[in-house]
């Protein structure tokens, strides 16, 4: 009897083992009425009966369109028995819509299944990210499952979340139109319409839509001028942005100018232009300057052409105009005299006071270098514009306080522009207006290492790929209500002049958020890598912040942080965290305390991709270890046409003022022999030391005795001259090795650059939310985020943290900073378990077995 209940149980996937004794004799009666019948009626061929059951039809992920129903299959061989199970739960035997049959060529029987979803149904599982189904086949040998088939809800809300805005560009500028799709499952496809018109990048390579659905005009020509529009759809509908028009102007410019005329009896010769290269179109601006010029054309004095009678009659002329230039000036006095003796005193003060307040229009005229944060008008909104000083004129000496935030921004010629509304940014302007700063003049142009996007209350991330550079927005660290347009850049070494004294030395990258001024309400965390080997009795390191004036300021030191700084850093062994509420420019800097304080270096070594000569160069590159040194290396090197060698190596550069030295070593000198007529190569001590120097490299030329010598095989070794060494053993086919470039060691990023809202974060927000209400509250029992901290390794921080309105939303900041490409969410629910916390319950837990 045992027996027979093992077989059951196994056989039967929906008797529970813990049912009553009347449901298992009846699960075992029926179930074994149920296999008898199989076994007659499909007997598996002896050949086979140790097969297990594979699926010659798995269920697919569908999608419920309105309230219509889905139905999933599932065919399996050779099956005795085969059923569905959706969430982890068995779906009723009733629900199931079974065929068996023969499979003709094995004789090996074949089951087929069938389900229904309805809408209701998927409603129905609240706090899933999905509902799933999966069947499972049974054979005599055992079970197999298929994949999950996930069923979700079609849908397209109405509004798009960003729509595009319309622009009057010049001709050839290039012109970025926005559009953010209305969120919809399956999520939209977006097309472009031109005056109704489908737009198609393939036809016309002119156009160009980003992988944000965003449509970028290169050059806008005469005939792009028009309304355009975004056009997301999926499977449920098709929806229709604004249009936005773009007009694409033509300003005029001058033709060549005449040939000089001939000398005229005034002694002058003429020469014209007109404004016809271009003739000023939809609305461009006339050609500035004059159409007619004219010079002296002799030294000598003018002939004297006019008769006695001219010169009485140009004499008299000219005394008239005086008169009357006289009286004219006569009368105006008399009318100023007059009205301001008619003023009131009181009244002319209280002008002088308000002279500098003056309105001068609802919308300004766009100035040469417009502040980052200059936004398209928006009609639902008032944008006034105030021209003159901001100090009252009657107190020289007292000053207004303004800060530069996302409601009063500075403009260049002295005005302020107020903002109540969304901010739209703009590609290809962004870089434009982000360059004339003076304060931004070294902003690179170069996309590569510059990433943006538009954030609101819920935050979002900006990642440079491949350089260990990000920048975390916390969920309201914006003020709910405000979009702010966030930039992110890493910044070329020599670009930027940063005096270094003594024995500092820079760390990390040069790297810049904004646009500083900026309200935050709580600090976002800006990630970055840094090349000490860290030791606290060997360094000093500071965080460095440059001011307007272009000045650097020491506004932190590292390990010595007070809850009241407006910064604070997490020191790891190879990047930091920075948390801080103004946003600019940053880097940190070291000072060594004691010869023992050391760099990383980063050796990595490149050959040409291919050699046709007796020569052949080896390049050794000494950089600060990195990855956006890497990055810029084997940018380097792509253009040069190299290739890397060998794994790339670190070495610990001491601050002991020796230089560094390279040299070859064990060539075969019956193929080969070097060039250089040293024994050695060095690198100063004070070019690595400082870190202000950009791919510092030796280069070893080789010669091969003949062209059939193809084997490289030497040895290369780096070391600091009474320090430590590195050594490369060189081994390779010069003509047909064929390793890329891009390798492993390059940490490639292939996230977005820039992520918005939730898919910027790991831990769900709802998720975040009651986390913190349940840690925050201090407890007696310390199962509070005290205990979070420390079980995550954090609890250097905790007077950071307790600084915080919450402690435990500061501590998953950190935690979403430093686990953005490596998170495990499963361990973090393996924290919240261990002290406690039932909000473990909400990652997702592997399956069971059957």
């Amino acid at each position: 009897m045992m027996m027979m209940v093992e077989v059951v149980l196994h056989l039967c996937p929906f008797v529970s083992s813990r049912s009553g004794l009347v449901l298992l004799m009846f699960a075992l009666c029926t179930c074994t009425d149920a296999q008898h019948v199989a076994a007659v009626t499909n007997p598996l061929p002896a050949a086979f009966s140790d097969l297990l059951p594979h699926f010659l039809v798995e269920p697919e992920d569908v999608y419920i369109i309105k309230n219509m129903p889905v139905t999933l299959t599932c065919r399996s061989a050779p099956a005795t028995q085969i059923y569905f199970k959706c969430n982890g739960e068995w779906v009723h035997q009733d629900n199931h819509m079974i065929e068996r049959s023969l499979d003709p060529p094995t004789g090996l029987p074949v089951m087929q299944v069938k389900i229904d979803i309805s809408r209701q149904q998927v409603e129905k599982v609240f706090g899933l990210d999905d509902f799933w189904c999966q069947c499972v086949a049974w054979s005599t040998s055992g079970t197999q499952k298929s994949q999950k088939a996930y069923v979700r809800i079609a849908y397209l809300r109405k509004n798009f979340e960003q729509e595009p805005l319309g622009r009057e560009v010049s001709l050839d500028q290039e012109i970025l139109l926005h559009c953010h799709p209305p969120e919809g499952v399956p999520p939209a496809e977006v097309e472009w319409l031109r005056n109704n018109d489908l737009i198609d990048p393939v036809g016309d390579p002119n156009y160009y839509i980003t992988i944000e659905h965003n449509l970028i005009i290169k050059q806008a020509r005469l005939a792009d001028t028009g309304n355009y529009t975004c056009v997301a759809s999926n499977i449920v509908a098709r929806r229709k942005s604004s249009s936005a028009t773009v007009i694409v102007y033509v300003d005029g410019g001058w033709s060549a100018w005449s040939v000089w005329s001939a000398c005229g009896v005034d002694c002058n010769a003429w020469r014209s232009r007109e404004c016809t290269q271009p003739v000023p179109g939809n609305g461009g601006r006339e050609c500035q300057g004059l159409g007619l010029q004219s010079m002296n054309c002799t030294n000598e004095l003018c002939p004297q052409t006019a008769s006695g009678q001219d010169e009485v009659a140009l004499y008299v002329g000219i005394i008239s105009v005086a008169l009357c230039l006289t009286l004219l000036l006569i009368v105006v006095i008399l009318v100023y005299r007059r009205k301001k003796e008619g003023l009131d005193a009181d009244v002319a003060d209280s002008s002088i006071l308000t002279t500098g307040f003056q309105p001068v229009g609802v919308e300004p005229a766009k100035p040469e270098n417009s502040h980052l944060l200059t936004i398209q008008p928006d009609l639902t909104t008032t944008t006034t514009s105030y021209q003159g000083s901001l100090r009252p004129r009657h107190n020289a000496t007292s000053k207004l306080p303004a800060t530069n935030g996302p409601l009063l921004d500075p403009l260049p010629d002295g005005r302020h522009t107020l903002h109540n509304g969304k901010l739209t940014p703009d590609h290809a302007d962004f870089m434009t207006r982000l360059s004339t700063q003076s304060y931004f003049k070294t902003m690179p142009r170069d996309m590569a290492n510059t990433s943006y996007g538009t954030f609101n209350f819920l935050g979002g991330r900006l990642t440079i790929p491949s350089t260990g550079i990000s920048l975390l927005v916390p969920p309201e660290a914006i003020p709910r209500g405000k979009i702010y347009e966030v930039y992110l850049t890493v910044h070329k070494k020599e670009d930027i002049r940063l005096s270094l004294a003594g024995c500092q030395t820079l760390l990390s990258p040069i790297v810049s958020c904004g646009p500083p001024g900026v309200v935050l309400t709580k600090p976002v965390i800006l990630s970055m890598d840094h090349c000490a080997e860290a030791n606290p009795d060997s360094w000093a390191i500071k965080l460095k912040k440059q001011s307007y004036e272009g000045t650097w300021e020491d506004v932190l030191h590292v390990g010595e942080e007070l809850p009241s700084d407006l910064y604070y850093c997490q020191l790891e062994a190879k990047s930091c965290r920075i948390f801080t509420e103004q946003l600019g420019r940053f880097t940190l800097v070291g000072e060594s305390l004691s010869m023992e304080a050391a760099k990383r270096l980063k050796l990595v070594l490149f050959a040409p991709m291919c050699c046709s000569t007796l020569e052949y160069s080896i390049r050794v590159y000494c950089m600060d270890d990195t990855q956006d040194m890497l990055k810029e290396v084997m940018q380097v090197e792509r253009q040069l046409g190299g290739r890397l060698i060998d794994e790339p190596q670190v070495l610990l550069f001491k601050d002991s003022y020796h230089n560094l030295r390279l040299s070859i070593h064990d060539m075969p000198l019956a193929h080969w022999k070097s060039k250089l007529l040293a024994g050695y190569q060095e690198i100063p001590f004070y070019h690595i030391w400082s870190g202000s120097q950009r791919s510092l490299h030796c280069t070893f030329t080789l010669e091969r005795k003949s062209l059939n010598t193809c084997e490289l095989a030497c040895r290369l070794c780096v070391w600091q001259v009474e320090g430590e060494g590195q050594s490369f053993s060189i081994h390779f086919n010069i003509v047909k090795d064929s390793r890329p470039l891009d390798s492993e060691f390059l940490c490639s990023d292939s996230s977005a650059p820039a992520l918005a809202g939730p898919s910027a974060f790991q831990i769900p927000y709802l998720i975040r939310q009651k986390i913190c209400s349940s840690l925050d509250a201090p407890c007696t029992r310390g199962v509070d985020w005290r205990l979070l901290a420390q079980r995550l390794q954090l609890d250097r921080h905790l007077n950071f943290f307790a600084s915080k309105a919450s402690p435990t939303s500061a501590i998953l900041d950190l935690w979403e900073s430093q686990h953005f490409h490596r998170g495990n969410l499963n361990q973090l629910a393996g924290v919240m378990a261990e002290i406690g916390k039932q909000e473990a319950m909400i990652f997702l837990v592997t399956d069971g077995e059957c």
